[in-house]
């Protein structure tokens, strides 16, 4: 027989309101209350106490491709902290989407990459919200802080769409939604300043500032220089070496850097970060355009003077278009053409992905003075390209594949800034300024027995050679699958005797090589993988992990349709358990992608 409710109404109406840790807590709290234990508070004070009142809890996530996102989310992590809030910082690669819905106050940092998506460690977070099974986010409240590149149409998309749809889903917006471009900081810092007091006054306890900041972060040595993108070492070209054939369409190059005497160490994934300098006929032309001499003085943005050669050499991005740039100098020139170029997006967009702004200069001169025409431009930022070599191979060097990026304007051959700066100018014996950049989520296997499958295109490879090496110098006994694709087998087989000889050698198990510029169709790497469907999943179901490298926006797209694919049919699976289980690869970091 059941016994009566011993609680009054009222008792029994505020215990349904609160929830299973709460309870706990009561239950024991009470037990201690029913053996005199000293201390025990009297009725109304346990009531208030175990009222749903309780300090939020508070996550600041970082959605990282770069590092500036994590950066800007260990500045607000820390400021929260001496502000009194005690807050989780964790990286979105380290974060099981699933548990959003659990959470309490969430703080995003995010960068957008590509044409408007999302980091890739955030892709596991973005299926999540976006996908058929929409979860509940109304007991969230968030606030989301955007970095991007406005010299791309869909500028800090990630961080608008993460924005738009926890709204959607239900969740409380703390703060508007914050946007920063390449120059960041003073915006984010904005944003960051808005943010701290609203989430200290919203938590209803305040935690005294803990150490849990000091182990998110990256150690740092207890000697020596740390060198960042802040303040790069300067190396050495040491070699440079032509890799495509002389008939080949790419230039592709082969690049030693030696590090010596930096303790600079980087592992098999990590990406290299170069400052370039810009291209001495590049930047006469500039000055030719605008009568100068390249004396004159300028102020840099630090507030330090040099001259305009100087400042358009080193400290400006003189290659790469933005709308703030046309619609500066539309507005400088009066002239009416490129003013209405610069108001209709759709134009611009076109306009900027074809003209590079020296031939903006020529079409519609306008003589600027030395101060103005620097004002015009980004400053310069470093370039990212993905290291080719295994430290314990290569020792106090690294080595990376540059593709020189080439093209015609205005009767004139230019190149990319850094690819052109390392690929073609750069003398061998020369300096150059760089750092590491480490990238957590595109990492081997800690177990060496683990089966790989490395899929690239191009120079999508150079992450696949520094896996090899690792893997040799390791050790590793697991299998190792190579997918590649270029256009000919005679002109683009990048480090070809370096595969064989992995092949012969047992290290590289297979490879399933797709040309697109030598048979009668055109064969890339998505069409090998549908080729080799019943192999892919049988490594799957061995606990392969799959490494994607390339171009985001083609080759690691139709790639992922392609794995789906495999996925449903071999499994068979429907579509959007296909997704799911690709998604969940991905969430076990089985699943990595390197893509620009």
């Amino acid at each position: 027989m059941s016994q009566a409710n011993p609680l009054p109404a009222e008792l029994s109406a505020q215990l349904s309101a609160l929830s299973p840790t709460q309870l706990a807590w009561l239950s024991g709290y009470c037990w201690a209350q029913s053996q005199g234990v000293s201390g025990a508070a009297d009725e109304p004070t346990i009531l208030q106490a175990a009222a749903p009142t309780v300090s939020h809890r508070v996550l600041v996530l970082s959605a990282s491709q770069t590092g500036n996102a994590r950066s800007v989310a260990e500045s607000l992590h820390a400021k929260l902290q001496a502000a009194g809030v005690e807050a989780r910082l964790s990286s979105a690669g380290d974060f099981k989407s699933k548990t959003l819905p659990d959470e309490d106050i969430v703080l995003l940092v995010t960068s957008t990459q590509g044409e408007g998506e999302p980091p890739e460690e955030a892709l596991p977070l973005y299926k999540f919200i976006y996908g058929k099974k929409k979860p509940d986010l109304s007991k969230l409240t968030f606030a989301v802080l955007g970095l991007g590149d406005s010299s791309y149409p869909n500028f800090c998309q990630a961080g608008k769409d993460f924005d738009a749809k926890f709204a959607e889903l239900g969740a409380g917006r703390l703060n508007d939604l914050g946007i920063c471009d390449l120059e960041f900081q003073a915006n984010a810092d904005a944003w960051v300043t808005a943010v701290v007091p609203k989430v200290a006054e919203l938590t209803a306890q305040a935690a005294s500032p803990s150490t849990t900041a000091a182990s998110n972060n990256p150690a740092t040595p207890s000697s020596g220089t740390v060198y960042t993108k802040e303040k790069p070492y300067t190396a050495t070209l040491s070699v440079r070496q032509k890799i495509t054939s002389r008939t080949a369409e790419k230039d592709v190059e082969h690049i030693e850097i030696d590090l010596s005497g930096s303790d600079l160490r980087y592992q098999a994934g990590d990406a290299l970060g170069v400052w370039p300098l810009n291209a001495a006929d590049l930047v006469q032309e500039i000055l030719d355009l605008n009568q100068l001499t390249g004396s004159e003085a300028v102020q840099l943005s630090d507030g330090r003077e040099t001259d305009i050669r100087t400042a358009l050499t080193e400290s400006a991005d003189i290659t790469q278009n933005t709308p703030a740039f046309v619609q500066q100098y539309a507005e400088l020139t009066n002239n009416e053409e490129l003013k209405t170029i610069a108001a209709d997006k759709a134009q611009l967009d076109a306009y900027l992905a074809a003209t590079p702004p020296v031939g903006v200069f020529a079409a519609y001169p306008h003589p600027l003075d030395a101060q103005t025409l620097y004002s015009l431009f980004r400053p310069q930022t470093p370039r990212l390209y993905s290291i080719a070599s295994a430290q314990d191979e290569v020792g106090e060097e690294v080595h990376l594949t540059i593709g020189v990026v080439r093209f015609d304007h205005h009767d004139h051959t230019y190149t990319g800034a850094a690819s052109g700066y390392l690929g073609e100018r750069l003398e061998e014996g020369s300096e150059v300024r760089v750092f590491v950049e480490p990238n957590p989520n595109f990492r081997l296997p800690q177990n060496g027995d683990t089966p790989i499958i490395m899929i690239g295109a191009g120079t999508g490879v150079a992450p696949f050679r520094s896996f090899m090496q690792q893997r040799a110098a390791n050790g590793d006994s697991g299998k190792n699958w190579l997918f590649f694709g270029n256009q000919r087998l005679a002109d683009d087989f990048l480090y070809q005797l370096e595969w064989s000889d992995w092949r012969k050698d047992g290290l590289l198990t297979r490879a399933d090589l797709a040309w697109s510029r030598q048979g009668e169709h055109k064969v890339y790497v998505q069409h090998k993988i549908t080729e080799r469907a019943a192999e892919v999943w049988n490594w799957l179901q061995q606990g392969a992990h799959i490494y994607v490298c390339g171009d985001a926006a083609r080759m690691a797209r139709d790639v992922e349709n392609a794995l789906i694919e495999v996925i449903e049919t071999q499994g068979k699976l429907s579509r959007d358990e296909a997704e799911d289980y690709l998604n969940d690869l991905r969430e076990d970091k089985r699943y990595q992608r390197d893509v620009y």
